[in-house]
Parts: C-alpha cells; sequence; structure tokens
C-alpha cells in the first residue's frame, strides 16, 4: 500500500514544488515507485520543473473526470526509473478537485506505487485542503522569514484539523519541516530566522536545510530537478532529506557559514 505525501506551504514562492520534484525523484533514486501529482490546478507549473511540459497530453482532471485513464495521463520520467508525473490541467479552475474523484485515484494508483507525493498549491484554499486530505506525511516548506512561517504555522492547524486523519480520529499527519533558501552566513547577520527559531514557531521536527542557490533556479529553469544535480549543495541537501525520512541518519549539512580564506588560515 502506498504511502502518501503531501508537500505544503502557507505562503507562495518558498520553493515548494521544487520540493516535490526532487524528493520525488530521490524517492524514485532509491528504487521506490513514486508518482508526484500537481494539484495546482489552473496553473501547472510542476511539469516545467520536471521537463515533461511538451509530453502532457491528458491531466489530473481528466481522469478525475472520467475523461481519460491514469495509463494516458501518467508520464514517465526518462531519467529516473521508477518516476512518473500527472500533471495539473491549466484550463481549469481548482473547482474541478471533486474529493470523490481524487480519492478515487489515489486508491487505484496505491495499488502500483510505493510514494504518492501531492504537490499542494500555496496557502489554505480548496486546492491545498485537497492536497493535503488524504495525506500520511507532510512536507511543510517554509522560508526562513518571519511571514513564511507564520503562514506555515497557519497550515499545521489544517493539517491537524482538516485532513481525513483528524475527522476520522485516527493518527494524526506525520509533520516534517523542510527549510529552504537558507542561507548561514545572513543568518548570522541576523537577515533570517535561525533554524532554532524557526523551530521555536513551529514545534515540528526538522527534516531537511535548503542551502539558497543559483543551481536551483537554473535547475528549475532548465527542466531538471535539482536532485540530479551531482555537483550542487542544493541537490545533496535534497538527497540528504530523502535518506532522512527513508530511515538514515544523515548529518544536517549546510547550516553553517562558509569560511573564508583568511578565516581558514587563521584557524577560525
Amino acid at each position: 500500500m502506498a504511502k502518501i505525501i503531501v508537500v505544503t506551504s502557507g505562503k507562495g514562492g518558498v520553493g515548494k514544488t521544487t520540493t516535490a520534484a526532487s524528493f520525488a525523484t530521490g524517492l524514485a533514486m532509491r528504487g521506490n515507485k513514486t508518482i508526484v501529482i500537481d494539484f495546482d490546478v489552473g496553473l501547472r507549473n510542476l511539469d516545467l520543473i520536471m521537463g515533461c511540459e511538451r509530453r502532457v497530453v491528458f491531466d489530473f482532471i481528466n481522469v478525475i473526470q472520467g475523461e481519460a485513464n491514469l495509463k494516458q495521463a501518467m508520464i514517465r520520467d526518462k531519467r529516473v526509473e521508477n518516476l512518473y508525473i500527472l500533471a495539473a490541467s491549466q484550463t481549469r479552475d481548482k473547482d474541478a478537485l471533486a474529493l470523490e474523484g481524487v480519492e478515487r485515484t489515489l486508491n487505484k494508483l496505491a495499488e502500483d506505487f510505493d510514494y504518492i507525493v501531492c504537490d499542494s498549491p500555496a496557502g489554505i484554499e480548496t486546492g491545498a485542503i485537497m492536497a493535503m486530505y488524504f495525506a500520511d506525511e507532510a512536507l511543510v516548506v517554509t522560508n526562513p522569514e518571519v511571514s513564511s512561517v507564520r503562514d506555515s504555522d497557519r497550515v499545521l492547524g489544517m493539517l491537524s484539523s482538516k485532513t481525513k486523519r483528524a475527522k476520522e480520529g485516527a493518527d494524526p499527519v506525520k509533520e516534517h519541516l523542510v527549510v529552504t533558501r537558507y542561507a548561514a552566513n545572513r543568518v548570522g547577520k541576523g537577515e533570517m530566522l535561525s533554524l532554532s527559531d524557526i523551530n521555536d514557531i513551529l514545534g515540528i521536527p526538522l527534516l531537511g536545510v535548503i542551502p539558497e542557490s543559483e543551481t536551483v533556479l537554473n535547475a528549475s529553469n532548465s527542466g531538471m530537478p535539482v536532485a540530479l544535480e551531482n555537483n550542487a549543495d542544493a541537490g545533496h541537501a535534497y538527497l540528504d532529506m530523502v535518506a532522512r525520512f527513508l530511515g538514515e541518519n544523515r548529518p544536517m549539512r549546510f547550516t553553517e557559514a562558509k569560511k573564508g580564506f583568511l578565516d581558514r588560515l587563521m584557524g577560525r
């Protein structure tokens, strides 16, 4: 039976879709049959980041409304075995996401996949609730800034009250924190919240810290999940995150400012 993981955030532009793409890619690279679904109906960015936008014929809404079956709509990644993408519709609105149709699609996918990663739209509207409703676990993505962390706190409230698990009184959705665009040197100058500051506000286990990097933007623009960038700190950070999720003990890298040449020379 598949595990359903929602990648969510309160604020837009924090790197949520980038995280969903790299997290799903990392799971597949570890031999897990994985599909990542774009719930952001009307915008549809996941297929761009995954580099498969020209291969989209049918989408998630087509499947929900019975206009296509899953085999027609799923796109198999050409670079990573066991990785599939289900794109969102660009021409419909979020009202097309019917709970019954979402459940039927997820149940069908669960028969064949190890992990189903749901890329949620930002915010607390219908699309976000649909993406998290059936989740077993959640990656809450935030930047080290006050507004982003505050909005993530609202998402935690939704996870504890708006999901199927919450409504049925089952075990709660397991929450993980992912901090993106983290620049340790700026934290040291007081320009960003520290990891301890974020923990004080949100209080959920830290799964990954993704350093601020131009590689993330470059990879997204070229249709390449950052996890496939072997020479990038951000790529390594995402693979570390996946390893921790799978139960491995990995040190939390990229959380301290890099020392300059004079600092190293003087032993500072």
